[in-house]
C-alpha cells in the first residue's frame, strides 16, 4: 500500500474515531473528546493530516449539537482546531514534546476561546461574548488537555511497540 493511500485510510479511521469522541461531551456544549484523534494523527501521520482530522472532528461535533454558536462561528472554531493540531505536530517533531503539549493546551483552550469570542462579536452572536469565555474557559482547557495528553500517550505507546 502506498504511503498516500495508507495515510488516507488511517486518516479516515481517525475521523471515524472523532465521530465517536463527539458523543462524549460536556452536556450543553460542543466541548467533546473529538479532537484526540486529530492530535494523534498530527503525531502518527503528519501535522497536515492531524489538522484535517481535528477540523472535521469539530464540525461533526457541532453538527450533532445543531451548530449552537451558528455555522459561521463553528467554521472558525474548526479552523482554530486545524491550526492547533498542525502547530502541535510541528512543535512535537521539530522543537520539543513538552513545549508542544503546553502550547497545544494553551492554544486549544484559552487562546482559541478568545478568538471565538472576538468573532462572536463580529458576527453579532447574541449568546457570545465574554460570558461565553468565562463559562467555557476552564472546561475547554481541561478537556483540551485530556485530548492532547491522551493523543501523546497513545502515540508514545505505539512508537515503543514499533521499536520492539
Amino acid at each position: 500500500m502506498k504511503n498516500n493511500t495508507k495515510n488516507l485510510v488511517y486518516g479516515s479511521m481517525l475521523v471515524a474515531l472523532s465521530v465517536v469522541g463527539a458523543f462524549i461531551n460536556i452536556p450543553g456544549t460542543t466541548i467533546a473528546f473529538d479532537s484526540m484523534p486529530g492530535y494523534f494523527a498530527a503525531l502518527f501521520l503528519n501535522p497536515l493530516m492531524g489538522a484535517v482530522v481535528a477540523g472535521m472532528g469539530h464540525m461533526v461535533t457541532a453538527l450533532f449539537r445543531g451548530f449552537p454558536f451558528t455555522v459561521p462561528l463553528h467554521i472558525i472554531i474548526a479552523f482554530e482546531m486545524v491550526l492547533c493540531a498542525y502547530i502541535f505536530g510541528i512543535l512535537y517533531k521539530k522543537v520539543n514534546k513538552i513545549i508542544a503539549l503546553i502550547s497545544a493546551i494553551i492554544l486549544n483552550g484559552p487562546v482559541s476561546l478568545v478568538i471565538t469570542v472576538l468573532f462572536s462579536f463580529i458576527i453579532g452572536l447574541q449568546n457570545g461574548g465574554w460570558a461565553l469565555f468565562t463559562a467555557l474557559v476552564i472546561p475547554l482547557t481541561i478537556v483540551s488537555a485530556i485530548n492532547i495528553v491522551l493523543a501523546y500517550i497513545v502515540y508514545e505507546i505505539i512508537q515503543k511497540r514499533r521499536k520492539q
